[in-house]
């Protein structure tokens, strides 16, 4: 099983989102329930970091 990988920005915080790669899929969940996976294609993930770094979701922060 593939390690998950999370920011090393988060340093050594248990509250970060952590993401690994299996069986052609990627998996996403938080540090802090990692009981709580999501799933989706490598495809939808790349879109997904793509909208996050345009400051898509931005307004959601405020």
């Amino acid at each position: 099983m593939v390690d998950w990988q999370k920011s090393s920005l988060s340093g050594e915080a248990n509250e970060c989102i952590e993401v690994r790669a299996v069986d052609g899929m990627v998996e996403i969940r938080e540090s802090d329930t990692p009981d709580v996976i999501i799933r989706t294609t490598p495809r939808r993930w790349a879109a997904f970091l793509h909208d996050i770094r345009a400051g898509e979701f931005d307004h959601h922060g405020a």
